[in-house]
């Protein structure tokens, strides 16, 4: 009995199975033209001035320490024992207090390793930000002597 039952339990799955139709559909070629249309952003060019100095920030993520620095440009300090040097640093023509630009190099006063080589932007830090798991160094503005 229990036999019969497990074989006409198998066939009614079968034929169920078997019922099932499957159907193959072509895809329509895709456009030639995006679906959306581009945007066109105009970059506005801002004039900036060569400064001398620069002001930074240093932060120490561990004890919430910080320190305000100035830098002439070619000259180094040490912030948290990290050395930071100045290679250039600029600020919009029409508006001295704004935006500040300023190549940093930062390395480790110890063995030379390099944390950070790059261009930093007062108002976006986060943009090209320094790597380093406990210390934290921007820029807040540029100006000339």
């Amino acid at each position: 009995m229990f036999r019969l039952t497990t074989v006409l339990f198998g066939l009614a799955c079968a034929t169920t199975v078997a019922a099932q139709s499957i159907s193959i559909e072509e895809l329509a070629p895709a456009p030639t033209e995006p679906l959306v249309p581009e945007k066109r952003e105009t970059v506005e060019r801002v004039e900036a001035e060569k400064g001398n100095i620069v002001s930074l920030r240093g932060l120490d993520k561990v004890n919430g320490k910080s320190v305000d620095v100035e830098l002439q440009t070619g000259s180094s300090a040490e912030v948290f024992g990290l050395l930071v040097t100045l290679k250039e640093c600029r600020y919009p023509t029409e508006n001295p207090s704004g935006d500040a630009y300023a190549y940093l190099s930062i390395r480790d006063r110890q063995d030379g390793k390099v944390f950070f080589d790059g261009w930093m932007i007062a108002s976006s830090p986060a943009l090209n930000a320094l790597d380093h798991r406990r210390y934290d160094v921007w820029v807040l503005r540029c100006k000339s002597s």
